[in-house]
């Protein structure tokens, strides 16, 4: 079974990055920053989890036409995101699909509607912490990845209740989780600042100490407290501080905090907690239970004959052909495919399978293979071939056999009209 080892609270300004990219490790100005976070380097060495789930949030560079209140990252890598300047030199981190998706069908069970991502690249509200809690050398981290993007920039965006219930859902569904694994719980953001209007610049350390020593002790204290008044007392931007609730309502009800550390060089404190689990009842019910509750809506779905639903599982062993399949909606790209399909899919990240599987226009094998229906309506319309062609060829059937079980023989795709060259 899955054991919490405990959790980290840490702030996560680009601050901690650029003195680690720069090595200001001695330099007295920067030197607090790597003091900080020794013991926490320390604490994750010595518990060695396997995974951290990891609460965070984008900073409008991966999530910016499309800002969840809560995504769940499902994909297999997270690498460094360019932020502007080039990304970090960092190696990307291993993730844990199997891990995601129990996550994933606990929290809806729980009634959280959750939004799954892969393939994007992590911002500094992740890499920059991560980046001195976590060793890592050029092959990789030592512990995998789950992370958890939450949106705290647009309003609305839930309460500090809604984050926590979500807090208390997640321990749940990591505690169920079957396999013995050891997870970390870390939350990033805060602690008092605002980055924008003529408010910048501002900060409250009274207020961060009361809320540090409230998080650990009396947190359900600060439930009440509605996002505008977090940020008066903290700041804008400093309201995020309820992503470091979600991390606390995942850990045991009475924790023990072994660290704690407080450092404001400029615009963001950049503090951290370590807090210890303690021994707790076991939840009333059983992981057992849970679990079939977590599969009551699915039960029986992947025994339908001729049916493959959409899993986290399929989506993430058919990423990188769907991410082809969807690129065909970039005009540039879809002349490209047109104009020389193999050299297309030559310079495309695909394997050899899934090259074959596009130029032989191998439909049902798409769908064995992890594509789903949308994105062969995609190559569809690219290639000329109507959406009734599709359906004939996955049933084995002509189109004119096929035409015969439906009321009209039509033939239509989602093809529309294509763009000037120029």
């Amino acid at each position: 079974m899955a054991t919490i080892v405990g959790g980290i609270a840490t702030s996560h300004t680009p601050t901690i990055a650029f003195a680690k990219d720069a090595n200001k490790f001695d330099d007295p100005v920067w030197k607090p920053i790597f003091e900080g976070y020794e013991p926490v380097q320390q604490w994750m060495r010595e518990k060695k989890p396997d995974v951290l789930v990891y609460i965070y949030n984008d900073h409008m560079t991966a999530f910016f036409d499309h800002y969840s209140h809560f995504a769940l990252g499902v994909g297999e890598s997270y690498g460094p995101a360019d932020e502007g300047g080039g990304p970090r030199d960092i190696p990307a981190i291993s993730g844990d699909p199997k891990l995601a998706q129990h996550i994933a069908k606990a929290m809806v069970a729980d009634e959280f509607d959750l939004s799954y991502f892969q393939g994007k690249k992590l911002d500094h509200g992740a890499f920059s912490p991560l980046s001195v809690i976590l060793d890592y050398d050029k092959d990789g981290w030592a512990a995998r990845f789950v992370p958890i993007a939450c949106g705290v920039l647009t309003v609305p965006l839930p309460s500090a209740k809604r984050f926590w219930k979500f807090g208390k859902s997640l321990r749940r569904a990591i505690q169920s989780y079957p396999e013995d694994i050891k997870v970390a719980i870390i939350g990033t953001g805060g602690l008092s600042h605002q980055v924008h209007g003529e408010r910048n610049g501002f900060n409250n350390t009274e207020w961060d100490m009361e809320f540090m020593d409230r998080l650990e002790k009396h947190p359900e204290g600060l439930l009440d407290y509605p996002v505008s008044k977090l940020a008066e007392l903290g700041g804008w931007e400093g309201a995020e501080v309820v992503m470091w609730m979600m991390m606390r309502a995942a850990l045991s009800e009475e924790v023990e905090c072994t660290h704690k550390t407080y450092f404001l060089p400029s615009m963001t404190p950049i503090a951290t907690m370590i807090m210890e689990e303690k021994p707790e009842p076991e939840p009333r019910e059983s992981d057992e239970a849970f679990r079939a509750r977590m599969e009551w809506d699915w039960e029986g779905a992947a025994a339908l004959e001729g049916t493959y639903p959409f899993t986290i599982e399929r989506s993430v062993k058919g990423f990188r052909i769907n991410h082809f399949l969807h690129s065909l909606i970039d005009p540039k790209i879809r002349r490209a495919f047109k104009e020389d399909e193999e050299k297309c899919l030559a310079e495309a990240d695909l394997t050899d399978e899934e090259r074959d599987l596009i130029r032989r226009r191998d439909w049902i094998g798409m769908i064995h293979y992890g594509v789903i229906f949308f994105m062969l309506e995609k190559l569809g319309a690219v290639t000329g071939v109507g959406n009734i062609h599709i359906y004939a060829a996955m049933k084995g059937m002509s189109v004119e056999e096929f035409q015969k079980t439906r009321n009209a023989a039509i033939t239509y795709g989602v093809a529309g009209k294509e763009e000037d060259d120029d």
